[in-house]
């Protein structure tokens, strides 16, 4: 069974950096597109980057220049790089990628449970 687990999520003051984890585990033949959402208490779940099998980037506006994804193709995981946080950052980040499993035929999303960021002022 696949699943992904975030974590580097925490307690940060404004200013400060963290960097996300999403590690895959399970059966996978080829993971094509990943990314990183968050959801802000009241508010809808958005995409904050993405990043294809080939490394292309897709970020937000509001954190472009500040958050940089980057995966490892070999070892199914991606990761977030977040400086100059600010507290409108603060949300609960959840890792999904397109995952091809073993067994399958076409691909399938699959999301990790979140890791709460909080950015104090």
């Amino acid at each position: 069974q696949v699943q992904l687990v975030e974590s580097g999520g925490g307690l940060v003051q404004a200013g400060g950096s963290l960097r996300l984890s999403c590690a895959t585990s399970g059966s996978i033949l080829r993971i094509n597109a990943m990314g990183w959402y968050r959801q802000a208490p009241g508010k809808q779940r958005e995409l904050v980057a993405s990043i294809t099998r080939g490394a292309s980037t897709n970020y937000a506006d509001s954190v472009k220049g500040r958050f940089t994804i980057s995966r490892d193709n070999a070892e199914n995981t991606v990761w977030m790089q977040m400086n100059s946080l600010k507290p409108e950052d603060t949300a609960v980040y959840y890792c999904n990628a397109d995952i091809l499993p073993g067994g399958y035929y076409y691909g399938k999303q699959y999301w990790g449970k979140g890791t709460l960021v909080t950015v104090s002022s």
